[in-house]
């Protein structure tokens, strides 16, 4: 797998799980501008939603101070254009189809994992899910043996993973395992029209930005997403950190 590593930096924002949602991703950057960062990691799963191509147009424009790690859904994007993934939901057809094929090339280009050095953190390993398999479930209450298990080989003492949709921060197995929460698509008991995300070095911070739910809402719904109405229903009554938990820790992995 491959493992991309940069800096030293001073302070990095870690944007995951994005989703295809432009008002969050949107307030969430201009929330980043006014901090000021050098770099912004996105954690996977960026394009996995309403508006695709807005959201590769989007990351692209923050040239080189962006930096993209391979999620699942990111990885079945390509899988499904390709053939190599079997065509078996309405929105299998219809999410390929939504990126062109200059993006496509774009989401090809997303390592498995990136390593930062920030300054105060020293170096920090960002992956989607973890760093054995975008598909692994790392949550606040991940035990510690496992936590200890999907870290093997790593030297890194921070890891940064998304997937979850829940946002955290904890020591766990003599590490440090970080959930910057979700942009696009968070599991919370907040307020709706709430994007998640985090600001690293020299410490990390849990950020929370507001955003125009309804015009979330309504972008969703016009696009023809054929998973609009579940996306609606998760952007206005998500399921809460606890319910996410307990089924995550039944399953440890999930597609």
């Amino acid at each position: 797998m491959t493992t991309t590593r940069l800096g030293p930096v001073r302070r990095v924002a870690a944007l995951a799980d994005v989703h295809g949602n432009v008002p969050a991703l949107l307030a969430v950057l201009t929330d980043v501008a006014a901090v000021g960062v050098d770099l912004v990691v996105f954690p996977g799963d960026v394009t996995w939603g309403p508006e695709p191509q807005t959201t590769v147009d989007i990351i692209q424009d923050l040239g080189r101070k962006a930096v993209c790690v391979r999620g699942n859904a990111d990885r079945a994007v390509l899988e499904l254009a390709s053939g190599e993934r079997e065509h078996t939901r309405p929105r299998d057809s219809w999410m390929p189809g939504r990126h062109s094929a200059a993006a496509l090339e774009f989401l090809a280009t997303f390592p498995f994992s990136v390593v930062v050095e920030i300054e105060g953190l020293g170096p920090v390993r960002f992956c989607h899910g973890s760093p054995r398999k975008d598909t692994e479930l790392v949550t606040p209450q991940t035990p510690a043996d496992r936590f200890a298990e999907l870290c093997e080989g790593i030297d890194e003492q921070v890891l940064v993973t998304g997937h979850t949709h829940l946002q955290f921060d904890r020591m766990v197995a003599g590490r440090r395992s970080v959930n910057p929460g979700s942009v696009g698509l968070p599991y919370h008991t907040g307020e709706p029209g709430t994007a998640y995300w985090a600001l690293l070095g020299p410490d990390v911070e849990l950020r929370q930005t507001r955003y125009d739910v309804d015009e979330a809402v309504e972008r969703c719904r016009v696009t023809g997403d054929p998973s609009g109405d579940t996306i609606v229903r998760y952007l206005l009554t998500p399921p809460t950190p606890d319910e996410i938990i307990a089924d995550a820790e039944t399953k440890i992995f999930s597609d």
